[in-house]
């Protein structure tokens, strides 16, 4: 079995996670400041969803280079 399968499914895998993780922390995180601070909530769910959409594009260059491995 040749070690490139390994390496694609470790490259997939853990950005997935790693972007799971940090979504549930800049989602928890912001939600911890908006029950302290109700009158800041278009604020802070604006820069969540700014936050939320750059932490996504970390699996899509896990996926993209996964498959650049793979087909290398």
């Amino acid at each position: 079995m040749e070690l490139k399968y390994i390496a694609v499914a470790l490259v997939m895998g853990l950005s997935a996670l790693g972007s799971a993780l940090a979504n549930a922390r800049v989602v928890s995180k912001a939600l911890e400041s908006i029950t302290r601070q109700p009158e800041l909530k278009g604020s802070l769910l604006s820069t969540m969803f700014i936050g939320v959409g750059l932490i996504e594009a970390i699996p899509l260059l896990g996926v993209i280079a996964g498959f650049l491995m793979l087909f290398s």
